[in-house]
């Protein structure tokens, strides 16, 4: 890709900037949101500057005070619209995520070869805690797969990777959260984490 990084990012903004889309899931898109991870993740955080709020306004997303920091705190200084920004309404959390998880697969034959490969992949690895999944239920009965990772390190890296692996396994929209170690859940992920199953760990797991 021929993104380039503006010269005023810093590993503050990248971390700002993976909450943020942590904090959007479930609300934006899941095409849009695995892009711009991609985008983060390739260090395109000019693009996602300019992007991301226009996403927001146009889709009528709301974000609460402290996404709205993160907002400005990381996108103002890489070209976002400062009047796209000041546009966006603000909202309190809210805790009913509007879909319904499950560790239950729409098809129950056999090994799951999507997560053997995962769990191959991330067995053992530094910077890595645990790696569960889950399945997501919307309102109109789709089922998409989210594949949940405590880490630490490059956050953005790890989801760009995983991403990059869930689609040459045929997933097209890949579902990918990577959770530093030192945030508490939002709601969503709180939802998804209960009803999640292991499917490895890294070398970080927590002794029991």
């Amino acid at each position: 890709m021929g993104f380039g990084m503006g010269s005023t990012t810093t590993p503050g903004a990248e971390r700002d900037c993976h909450e943020l889309l942590l904090r959007l899931a479930g609300r934006l898109p899941d095409d849009l949101l695995w892009r711009y991870r991609d985008w983060l993740a390739g260090g395109a955080l000019d693009v996602l500057a300019r992007a991301l709020p226009r996403t927001l306004l146009h889709d009528r997303i709301g974000c609460s005070e402290r996404e709205h920091r993160l907002l400005r705190n990381a996108l103002s200084p890489l070209g976002a619209d400062p009047a796209a920004l000041a546009a966006l309404s603000v909202r309190p959390e809210r805790p009913d995520v509007g879909y319904e998880f499950t560790s239950d697969p729409p098809d129950r034959g056999g090994a799951d070869p999507t997560l053997v490969v995962l769990g191959a992949a991330l067995r053992g690895r530094p910077g890595v805690r645990e790696v569960r999944c889950c399945w997501r239920r919307s309102p109109h009965g789709d089922v998409v797969r989210v594949v949940l990772v405590t880490a630490t390190g490059d956050l953005p890296g790890l989801t760009g990777e995983l991403q990059r692996m869930l689609r040459a396994l045929g997933e097209h929209e890949p579902v990918v959260e990577v959770l530093p170690t030192d945030l508490d859940p939002p709601a969503y992920h709180r939802a998804a984490l209960r009803t999640s199953e292991l499917v490895s760990t890294g070398a970080d797991v927590v002794p029991a």
